[in-house]
């Protein structure tokens, strides 16, 4: 298989090119739509079904199964949508210097569309059987938190043996073996208007209130047990001569283990259930939207078939934990075997740096399809 991708590194290349040259932020959903029907037509060229599951807010979501498939054991998980607004792809298309190619989204993650599509392509050339054995999952809201396709994801997933995620590789090409949790969550504080110079006392700060909570939540954070949490942005008031009526703090939760939940969030309620400025009144909304994908036995397994194949293709793979959210969490959580980051190598994702190394494009895709291939022999 090594062969012909090497042969086709550069039709693979321009195939990323196209796709990253068209915008398809999260919100962007005719762009997001577009690149579902590119790679919608790629997979029915190769004879495989595609299930469209249509969205009015974001972008369809594709299922893809080949034809001939019957109960596949892989579920692969691929995002369509990118953190970019529109217009970024007029301002800084995609391009190539040197053994790095750049662009938006090239790395998070339309290279790894490439990466999925040819490995395929290199199981059918070579005339293996393991192109029968995947169900492929695109959704188009992975970014910002897949409110519309995880119930998807999860559907998909259950009763599957392994689940192959297609975030990048790091940096250093290792894989990702866990992630912490994230939850999002909205404080809000109402307090009472008034005049700050005539007659401030009549007034109940909602900015001095979240002051007093910011401190205490931030207190919440255990770094060494892998929780965090972040109060990044707030809002509040109307004018700097007039005590807030109002005020609102947007919090970001990270946790390494799902048990760590309830006592986190009884801290939360407890926080919250009083005022330190009397007369305010406080609400908290919001919910822990990605589980854990915590690196369990069945994670470890998974990974040692991956280091083995690694092994015999001369690719040494490492694997690292992260603290950004991905939908293998999803998975992770229904107990499938769950490893992630499998997509070429690059860095810099969500920046206008942003890069794929070049030379990892046919090793990670080789590495992909091998390992299609050996999990196919291990469930048939």
């Amino acid at each position: 298989m090594e062969t012909f991708l090497e042969e086709h590194e550069v039709e693979m290349l321009a195939f990323i090119e196209k796709i990253v040259n068209i915008d398809s932020g999260s919100y962007d959903k005719q762009g997001v739509d577009t690149i579902g029907e590119i790679l919608k037509r790629n997979y029915k060229d190769l004879g495989f079904h595609v299930i469209v599951e249509p969205q009015e807010e974001y972008g369809n979501h594709l299922i893809i199964q080949h034809k001939d498939a019957i109960n596949p054991a892989i579920i692969i998980l691929a995002h369509m949508d990118t953190v970019f607004p529109e217009g970024t792809v007029s301002e800084r298309p995609f391009r190539i210097t040197g053994n790095r190619a750049y662009g938006p989204g090239v790395i998070d993650m339309k290279a790894s569309h490439a990466t999925v599509l040819y490995a395929i392509k290199a199981l059918i050339s070579e005339g293996y059987e393991g192109y029968k054995n995947i169900r492929i999952v695109l959704n188009s809201d992975e970014e910002i938190g897949s409110p519309s396709s995880r119930a998807i994801i999860e559907r998909e997933a259950k009763g599957k043996k392994y689940a192959l995620v297609m975030e990048p590789a790091r940096k250093d090409g290792s894989l990702v073996s866990s992630r912490r949790g994230k939850g999002n969550y909205t404080l809000i504080i109402e307090g009472k208007a008034a005049h700050s110079g005539i007659e401030p006392e009549k007034g109940r700060s909602a900015i001095e209130e979240l002051a007093h909570k910011i401190i205490q939540l931030h207190e919440l954070s255990d770094h060494e047990n892998g929780i965090s949490v972040n109060v990044g942005l707030i809002e509040g008031g109307s004018s700097a001569n007039t005590v807030s009526d109002h005020a609102e703090a947007q919090i970001d939760i990270r946790i390494k283990e799902m048990e760590q939940v309830e006592l986190l969030e009884e801290r939360l309620e407890k926080i919250c259930a009083s005022s330190d400025v009397a007369g305010t009144k406080i609400s908290l909304e919001g919910e822990m939207n990605r589980p854990p994908m915590e690196k369990n036995k069945k994670t470890r397994a998974l990974l040692r078939i991956i280091q083995d194949v690694g092994d015999e293709i001369g690719i040494e793979i490492e694997d690292t934990s992260t603290g950004g959210g991905s939908d293998a969490s999803f998975t992770s959580s229904l107990g499938v075997a769950t490893i992630d980051g499998l997509g070429p190598v690059g860095g810099n994702a969500h920046s206008d740096k942003e890069y794929l190394e070049i030379p990892s494009l046919v090793e990670r895709t080789l590495l992909l399809a091998t390992i299609i291939e050996r999990l196919t022999q291990r469930t048939t």
